[in-house]
């Protein structure tokens, strides 16, 4: 019989952005949404690099293939959930790194979102303008 495909799992959200992160091992190759990292990412480099700061912290980035599935918001945001997905992958099951990880700001979700847009103002908070005549 074949061998099952085992994976390390994370799940990340930023903003109104979810990534799902499938950790295999391979060689280092990483798939977002079944296309190319630098290709879904338009060849920003800096992007890649911060989705890949998790696996070179913890020096696996030649140990692991990371397929991606992420869905909502915008580029930033998305970026900000794989890099959490990625951590938590393998923090599930490497225990011993949780703390490298932690220290590094990795495994803290940033909890800030759109305010909301209020009734009777422009936006969130802005008010009409004032009119002295």
């Amino acid at each position: 019989m074949a061998e099952k495909n085992t994976y390390l799992y994370g799940l990340g959200r930023r903003k109104s952005a979810t990534a799902r992160a499938r950790l295999y091992k391979g060689k280092g190759n990483i798939t977002i949404n079944d296309k190319d990292a630098l290709e879904y990412l338009s060849g920003n480099k800096t992007y890649l690099a911060e989705i890949t700061d998790p696996l070179a912290l913890t020096e696996k980035q030649n140990t692991y293939d990371v397929t991606i599935k992420v869905k909502g918001g915008g580029l930033a945001g998305q970026v900000d959930a794989i890099k959490l997905a990625i951590s938590k992958a393998i923090t599930t099951e490497m225990a011993d790194l949780r703390p490298v990880l932690k220290k590094a700001g990795f495994l803290k979700r940033d909890p800030r979102e759109k305010e909301r847009k209020k009734y009777g103002l422009r936006s969130a908070r802005k008010k009409e303008q004032f009119s002295k005549r």
